[in-house]
C-alpha cells in the first residue's frame, strides 16, 4: 500500500505540532520555578531600550534584580545587553543608570555590554563570572523566558537558579499567550538545531 505524500506531510506536521505543544507545556510549567537562594551574583537578562530609557519589560526585570539585591541575596548585579539596532547606548548601561536612581551603589553594578541575544547574555556573563571568581548566580528574566534562559545557563556550566520577576508586564491573556508562543518557537528551534548538530557531530 502506497502512502500518499499528503498523508506523509500531514503526519509530519502533526508530529511537529505535538512537539510544539509539549514544549509550550514545559515552558509554562517551568515559569513557576522560583528561587531566592543566596548567590555570588544576580544576572538580569537584557531586553529592549528606547531613547535612552529602559522599556517597561526591562524595567520590571531590573526592579526584581534590585529586590533580590536589597534582600542581601548577592553583593553584585550584572546587567546584560549590548548595543541594539538604532541605539546610541547599550541596554546594560541604560539599566545601570536606572538602577542608580533606585539607590543601588555604583560599586555593586557590573555591565555586560557585548551581547545581542540571550545566548550571548550567558556567554559573556560566564566570562565575567570567571574573571571575578563568582561561582553561583540568580538569573532574572520574565517567567516564560526562564526555561530557554536556564538552558543556556546550563550550557555554559553556570551554577544558577531561576528567579523570574513577579511583576512581569506580560499580564493580559493576549500578552501571556504571545509571550509563551514566542518562547516556544525559539526554544523548539534551539532544541531541533541542537539535536541536528548532535546527530552530525
Amino acid at each position: 500500500m502506497i502512502i500518499s505524500k499528503t498523508k506523509v506531510f500531514f503526519s509530519i506536521g502533526f508530529l511537529i505540532w505535538c512537539y510544539f505543544i509539549f514544549n509550550a507545556f514545559v515552558i509554562y510549567n517551568y515559569s513557576f520555578e522560583y528561587s531566592e537562594d543566596k548567590s555570588d551574583v544576580i544576572i538580569v537578562l537584557g531586553t529592549s531600550i528606547k531613547d535612552g530609557k529602559v522599556s517597561s519589560v526591562y524595567r520590571e526585570r531590573i526592579n526584581h534584580g534590585i529586590y533580590l539585591y536589597n534582600k542581601g541575596l548577592a553583593k553584585k548585579i550584572v546587567f546584560t545587553g549590548g548595543l541594539g539596532k538604532g541605539q546610541s547606548e547599550t541596554e546594560s548601561s541604560v539599566a545601570k543608570k536606572y538602577a542608580l536612581t533606585q539607590g543601588i551603589p555604583n560599586e555593586a553594578i557590573i555591565t555586560e555590554e557585548k551581547s545581542i541575544s540571550t545566548y550571548e547574555n550567558f556567554k559573556y556573563s560566564k566570562q565575567l563570572m570567571d574573571s571575578l571568581g563568582f561561582k553561583t548566580a540568580l538569573i532574572v528574566s520574565d517567567p516564560h523566558h526562564m526555561k530557554r534562559a536556564m538552558t543556556f545557563a546550563n550550557y555554559y556550566n553556570i551554577k544558577s537558579k531561576p528567579s523570574p520577576t513577579k511583576t512581569t508586564m506580560f499580564k493580559s491573556v493576549v500578552s501571556k499567550t504571545m509571550s509563551l508562543a514566542y518562547e516556544t518557537i525559539f526554544f523548539t528551534l534551539g532544541e531541533v538545531v541542537g539535536k541536528i548538530k548532535l546527530i552530525f557531530s
